[in-house]
């Protein structure tokens, strides 16, 4: 049995997806909701028990012994939020908590940390997890630094050599794409929001640059299939020989968004038609112009899974998800 915080969101639902197509008993903890979107993330899953995030730990006291590993990716994943200790609540002090779970327990754990870690990437994207490195990272807004404070509350424990759960695997997303997050409103991925602006009116609108290192839509971003990303968790939940640590999770290849709009306008058979807006004053200063999964440590630790090219993934997207008339996983 494997307990999936925010296991009806986008990732972890398709990681709930990939385990019970595989015949493993999955619980879901999440609240779905009033809406018409969030629960058919879930609707075609076999699952042994839905939680509300409030009856976590209760749960987890009273089915210690029959859970093979936890998958936290439970949290505020909006950037722009502004309530800060809500953030802190949800996205630092639950996995502390169930953290120490996990090592009481004796289970293994996999938690979502985030490229937005990184902030504007001075220091490079490079997945080190001692405390050295971790310091200088400086993200931009307070859902990035709320992941981060969490990587450095754990790499504190282990350079005290603190317990820690018998395996346990940092995963910093970048930006993931893929079936399932149609729940997420504005922090939908660029590739649906794309899709749906070429659909309504046949044109798409990128930001323009107010960097000048950067053309007007040549901002660059590493973009990753969820697919790749269910594969990354689900080796960190089942290979025992797996070292545990902060890893990447990543395609390794930058792409613009340029390239991401002509790859969907090519996928629709449409003429591309792209439109440029300014930053919103909101994202001034806060705005990642450049990320870049190192993958060289992932690929270290024994995980040689391909990664899915941009082209690859976003056809598999259009073609078998947001152009089917069942775009769920």
């Amino acid at each position: 049995m494997y307990v999936i915080t925010g296991g009806a969101g986008f990732i972890g639902s398709n990681i709930a997806a990939s385990l019970d197509d595989d015949g493993a008993e999955i619980v879901i903890v999440d609240w779905l909701g009033s809406d018409d979107f969030k629960w058919r993330n879930v609707a075609k899953r076999r699952v042994r028990d839905i939680v509300m995030p409030e009856a976590l730990f209760p749960f987890l006291e009273a089915n210690a012994k029959d859970i093979q590993g936890i998958v936290h990716m439970g949290a505020i994943s909006t950037t722009t939020e502004r309530d800060v200790d809500a953030i802190v609540r949800n996205n630092f002090r639950l996995s502390v908590d169930i953290w120490n779970f996990a090592v009481r327990a004796g289970i293994p754990l996999v938690y979502a940390s985030s490229a937005a870690t990184y902030g504007d990437g001075t220091e490079g994207f490079v997945d080190h997890e001692d405390e050295a490195h971790l310091v200088r990272l400086r993200p931009l807004n307070a859902y990035g630094w709320s992941k981060h404070v969490f990587d450095r509350w754990v790499a504190r424990a282990l350079e005290k050599g603190e317990p820690t759960p018998p395996r346990w695997f940092g995963l910093k997303f970048f930006n993931v794409y893929g079936p399932n997050e149609y729940h997420k409103g504005g922090q939908r991925s660029v590739a649906v929001q794309l899709h749906a602006q070429i659909r309504e009116k046949g044109v798409v609108r990128l930001f323009r640059s107010d960097n000048p290192d950067y053309a007007d839509g040549a901002q660059l971003r590493d973009f990753v299939w969820v697919g790749d990303c269910v594969d990354v968790a689900r080796w960190g939940l089942e290979e025992k020989a797996a070292p545990s640590g902060l890893y990447n999770v990543g395609s390794g290849k930058a792409r613009s968004f340029r390239d991401k709009a002509e790859v969907i306008f090519r996928e629709l058979g449409v003429e591309p038609h792209i439109e440029f807006i300014d930053l919103p004053d909101a994202l001034k200063g806060k705005y990642q112009y450049f990320t870049e999964a190192s993958l060289d440590k992932l690929r270290a630790a024994g995980f040689s899974k391909q990664r899915t090219p941009l082209e690859v993934g976003l056809g598999r997207y259009v073609q078998d998800y947001l152009e089917a008339e069942d775009p769920y996983r």
